[in-house]
């Protein structure tokens, strides 16, 4: 989706990807022995499955009907076989058709309770993501895991913060950090293609879209097969330049009071080598703590100096 772009444009495009996925014989139709020109079905044997006129379903493609009822999208879904987060995403699609990008792009701030949890939980890997991906807290652990090339402050002045699907496509640490960093790409446009048919009227995620089509060609090429994803719990291998390999457990979050925003956690399994690997991170990522200090005496009782007898008292050694 580009700036440009409006949601009767991208709810044609996506039944038009979903139709061409879908072959005859799977839906029970006889192909014949004539060259299709398109793959997948035609829109007459779609408008045929699912009970629906062929030039009231090319008009709905064709972005010229923009009020579909929800009993003639479910039709379609089903005809389409779509997955429950296909058939969502095709609702939201209908229903936000014709909306502009008139809305300015809101400056997020991390949930209060999503930073509570993120900083109760010191030894598991996470972080507090925003509608469009941007990061928006992590903690010591999460940094050191997913990007620890990047300064571990910048989450905290929007201007700077790291935006996650910009890094797997632009970034080369975190591109070399998936072992299969193709599957990590499919989940990460999948998941935004979700986003970006719930928020049509954003131009921050409109702009982020557009930038990484132009930015990158693998971007650009998952992008236009509308395939939808959502995030939920995905096992990853990563080649960690510390710790070597090991494999993650993914979870998010989404919390209920903030809906764009999801937390976002790194688990292995108790006592496997992936845990054993992570507890090395942890020590390796914690701030270290400044030295202890010997009280300053100078303006209270001479209770030291009266005990040493006025003993002169050593200074400390720092180790």
């Amino acid at each position: 989706m580009s700036d440009r772009e409006d949601q009767p444009g991208q709810l044609g495009a996506f039944l038009k990807a979903c139709r061409a996925r879908v072959r005859p014989e799977q839906v029970g139709l006889t192909p014949y022995g004539e060259r299709r020109r398109v793959p997948g079905l035609r829109r007459e044997e779609l408008s045929l499955l699912a009970g629906v006129s062929p030039s009231y379903y090319a008009r709905l493609e064709q972005g010229q009907s923009r009020n579909a009822s929800p009993e003639v999208l479910d039709a379609i879904a089903a005809a389409l076989a779509l997955t429950a987060t296909e058939r969502r995403h095709l609702h939201a699609l209908a229903e936000s058709a014709g909306r502009r990008l008139t809305r300015p792009a809101p400056v997020e701030h991390a949930d209060p309770a999503l930073l509570e949890l993120l900083n109760a939980m010191p030894s598991v890997p996470a972080l507090v993501l925003g509608r469009r991906s941007d990061v928006l807290a992590w903690n010591p652990l999460g940094h050191a895991l997913l990007a620890a090339n990047l300064d571990p402050d910048c989450p905290s002045v929007p201007g700077r913060r790291p935006n996650m699907t910009r890094m797997v496509f632009l970034d080369p640490d975190t591109r070399a950090l998936y072992a299969d960093w193709p599957r990590k790409a499919r989940a990460v446009v999948g998941n935004l293609r979700l986003i970006a048919g719930a928020h049509p009227d954003d131009p921050a995620l409109a702009s982020l879209i557009g930038s990484l089509t132009m930015a990158s060609p693998e971007f650009g090429t998952l992008w236009n097969g509308h395939r939808v994803q959502a995030c939920a719990t995905a096992h990853y291998q990563l080649h960690h330049p510390l710790i070597g390999d090991l494999t993650i457990t993914q979870q998010t979050l989404r919390s209920v009071e903030h809906p764009d925003q999801t937390l976002v956690t790194c688990t292995a399994p108790l006592d496997s080598p992936s845990a054993s690997a992570l507890a090395i991170l942890t020590h390796v990522a914690q701030p270290a703590e400044p030295p202890a200090r010997l009280p300053d005496n100078r303006h209270s009782a001479p209770t030291v100096a009266t005990f040493h007898s006025h003993a002169e008292l050593e200074p400390p050694v720092w180790g």
